[in-house]
């Protein structure tokens, strides 16, 4: 299990969840529109989750329906930026 940063971190970009991170496994750059989690790096402690002002943040098994692509693009963009960054305006457009 890991967890996911869904739509409410979306321009809101709090990183009172990367503050709280034991192994720094929440990143984001200044031209990202919100935070994402690692999911190699990410060790389950649910820190995170309740550090997080929006409710933004699910274990992967928990997130709800509507938001399941969450899981796609927050490990997208570890491995393309870009890819994430156009995933999310998409997602805000809807």
């Amino acid at each position: 299990m890991t967890f996911v940063i869904t739509d409410a971190c979306i321009d809101v970009k709090d990183l009172s969840c990367i503050e709280v991170c034991p192994v720094d496994c929440i990143h984001t750059d200044e031209e990202d529109r919100m935070c994402y989690i690692d999911p190699d790096e990410c060790i389950d402690c649910t820190v995170c989750v309740e550090a997080c002002p929006v409710a933004a943040i699910y274990a992967d098994t928990d997130t709800p329906t509507e938001m399941q692509h969450f899981l796609g693009i927050n490990k997208r963009w570890f491995e393309d930026k870009d890819d994430a960054r156009g995933m999310v305006d998409a997602v805000k457009k809807r």
